[in-house]
């Protein structure tokens, strides 16, 4: 169906009711509720910290390697506190095999996508967050499938201990390696689900054996700018990197690209972002699509550095800029190359610091904004 065609989607911000809960998994739990759990099964809370240093330290899964749990109730502890949450149904390389896009089943058959991608410095690994997404923009193939439901915290890092199984066996090309970067840029709306993304963000930041270990430093939240909860997040005393999926630097424009924008004008999302960053001292990293004729006019690369200026120069912010990636059906196609250049000139000159994204992926729809998950 063409965008000429579709009804605009409205906004949703609560997952349907009456979905079934996800299984209750270790990476789901704290450390804490981890040796609660076990306790309730009748045995020593010490098995919570093993079955933890098998499932983060060890990347294992497969119960007959887990030779220090007792051989009687090994069975029951495995299928307990780390019981299956998603079957991977299909996954597509590119690039030499270095991005990995793969499909995943839930429980409930509800299906989601990730995106492993390894680069000679590091691995970064795309996570989603909802099966679905209700911030309807219309350029998004995830945005356009509505909202399924939110995922548990055990879902998303599932996928992250997933492709660090992956990587850790030596299944990507360039030898054994661990994942460094993870980015919740996949399907959903990270801070419409903000429970389960904090949880997940926790997991992976705990130290080993509680968690995977990874910096803060590595992890990066994107949202479309529900404000409240970017505030929310600068005071969870955890320093990730926040994106804002800006798009457009006026209400004009970006009421009809990203619809949340009429609940949070351009002003008060930019002011939020700026608000996390002079809390957390992390600079804010705008995401802004690059649309041929709809949102990448020279004057409106003055006018975004305007907007972000306003605030000041003391490195709070730089532009990240995404060269639209094609969806099926869509009016909307990626900026000519000289306009984007011309965009990146107007926006160095007022002294913001602009890099174009690499679009890794776009052959298997593996890049921002193509993750639909379908099993067709």
């Amino acid at each position: 169906m063409s965008d000429e065609q579709r009804t605009p989607l409205p906004l949703v911000f609560d997952e349907p009711v009456g979905r079934r809960k996800p299984p209750r998994h270790l990476a789901g739990c704290t450390p804490e509720e981890r040796v609660a759990w076990v306790t309730e099964l009748g045995l020593p809370g010490f098995r919570a910290k093993q079955l933890s240093t098998h499932y983060f330290a060890r990347l294992t899964d497969d119960p007959a390697a887990m030779t220090d749990l007792p051989a009687g109730q090994r069975d029951e502890l495995v299928a307990a506190l780390l019981p299956t949450l998603m079957t991977p149904l299909r996954t597509m390389e590119a690039d030499r095999g270095t991005t990995r896009k793969t499909l995943w089943k839930l429980f409930d058959g509800a299906l989601v996508e990730s995106v492993l991608m390894r680069y000679p410095d590091r691995a970064t690994v795309c996570v989603s967050s909802q099966a679905g997404c209700g911030m309807a923009c219309p350029f998004c193939a995830t945005g356009q499938s509505g909202l399924q439901r939110n995922m548990s915290t055990g879902e998303i890092v599932e996928q992250v201990v997933a492709a660090a199984r992956s990587l850790a066996r030596g299944e990507v090309p360039g030898g054994p390696g661990r994942v460094s970067n993870v980015v919740f840029m996949g399907m959903g709306e990270p801070m419409a689900n903000y429970r389960a993304v904090i949880g997940a963000v926790r997991r992976l930041t705990d130290p080993a054996p509680d968690g995977l270990g990874m910096s803060a430093r590595g992890i990066t939240v994107s949202t479309v700018g529900l404000v409240p909860r970017m505030r929310q997040l600068a005071e969870e005393g955890i320093p990730v990197t926040l994106a804002l999926s800006l798009h457009a630097p006026d209400d004009e424009l970006r009421n009809e690209l990203v619809p949340i924008n009429t609940r949070f004008s351009v002003a008060e999302t930019v002011e939020a972002a700026w608000g996390y960053a002079r809390a957390t001292k992390r600079r804010v990293s705008i995401e802004y699509a690059m649309m041929r004729g709809i949102n990448d006019q020279a004057w409106r690369a003055d006018l975004l550095a305007d907007v972000l200026q306003s605030y000041g120069d003391w490195g709070w912010v730089h532009v990240n800029l995404i060269p639209l990636n094609p969806t099926p059906g869509s009016k909307w196609t990626a900026s000519d190359p000289a306009d984007e250049r011309e965009f990146v000139r107007r926006l160095e000159a007022k002294g913001i610091p602009t890099t174009v994204r690499d679009t890794r992926g776009r052959e298997i729809d593996g890049a921002c904004g193509q993750l639909a998950a379908t099993e067709a």
